[in-house]
């Protein structure tokens, strides 16, 4: 890369990744330089396709701890080939083929030859809640010969072209891609052992009683006939904590009836129904987690 323009436009592209889908560093490979970036908002759709060519992107802990990591990037490999690093995985994808970045994980992307993709910002709290925060593969090939990935490309494409998806709507189609390639995410699980199980059950038992002020470590740890500390101990490990678990879980349910319901039923009211009896400790909650006040969280989507 010794021409001046060339380097140029090697960092142009650089920078312009870093302000559209958070840090990386960068090292070109050999062969002739390509680098394009565009960007797209529909709505709940965050997005940008990606030309390049010649040259490799890659996330340390050191760009990890100068980005946000509250995402996952979904790849859909639009033209040529790529390969992708991640966790001691990696796999080459082609045009069609799907495959999952966690942000908050060193990673690397290699481009040999022209590649063109769109990566797809999936946030992490949409994930988790979708596969209950069982293990998901990353750097692993959804093929593009699934019906879910062809069915997810298709829905991601339509809802790049409809300017009148309104947000509740793009939201749902982020949803439903998620459920959609759910089952590849988690393709590689094999027979579950037995502290997966009881996680899994645990899990299940705080859904069922999430309206209940019963709803507490030491109620769950009797049900599920563990103690506390082992009940603790299990949530540390998935990199949890049970109260902030149940706490986050109330308010993507009192999320889910804003998006729901209008004026007519109350703020207040919403956050009591999920175990909020104090309304400012709620709308405080709502905001650290959703970025909004729950009043303003309804007006997107009214």
């Amino acid at each position: 890369m010794a021409c001046a323009s060339e380097q140029e436009k090697y960092q142009h592209w650089l920078a312009q990744i870093n302000q559209v889908c958070g840090s990386f560093a960068a090292r070109p490979l050999p062969g002739q330089f390509i680098g394009e970036l565009e960007t797209s908002y529909a709505r709940s759709l965050k997005l940008s396709t990606v030309t390049a060519g010649a040259v490799s992107l890659f996330r340390t802990r050191q760009e990890i701890k100068t980005s946000n990591d509250a995402w996952f990037y979904t790849v859909f490999q639009l033209e040529g080939r790529a390969t992708v690093e991640q966790d001691g995985s990696q796999t080459l994808i082609e045009a069609g083929d799907i495959t999952l970045i966690d942000a908050s994980r060193p990673c690397a992307l290699y481009w040999q030859e022209p590649s063109r993709q769109i990566s797809l910002l999936l946030p992490r709290q949409i994930l988790e809640q979708q596969c209950r925060f069982q293990e998901v593969s990353c750097a692993h090939t959804l093929s593009r010969h699934l019906p879910t990935v062809q069915l997810s490309h298709r829905l991601l494409r339509e809802s790049m072209n409809n300017a009148a998806l309104s947000s509740q709507e793009s939201e749902a189609a982020l949803e439903a891609m998620v459920c959609l390639l759910r089952p590849a995410f988690q393709q590689r699980e094999v027979a579950q052992p037995r502290k997966e199980r009881l996680f899994r059950n645990v899990v299940a038992l705080i859904d069922d009683h999430i309206q209940s002020d019963a709803l507490r470590p030491e109620w769950i740890a009797t049900e599920c006939g563990m103690s506390v500390r082992s009940l603790y101990r299990m949530f540390a490990d998935k990199g949890l904590v049970v109260a902030q678990y149940i706490k986050n879980r109330r308010l993507d349910l009192c999320a889910q009836v804003l998006r729901a319901t209008g004026d007519e039923e109350k703020l207040a009211g919403i956050g009591y129904r999920w175990g909020f009896a104090d309304h400012s400790h709620f709308s405080t909650a709502f905001k650290q987690r959703f970025g909004v006040s729950p009043g303003e969280y309804r007006k997107r989507y009214r």
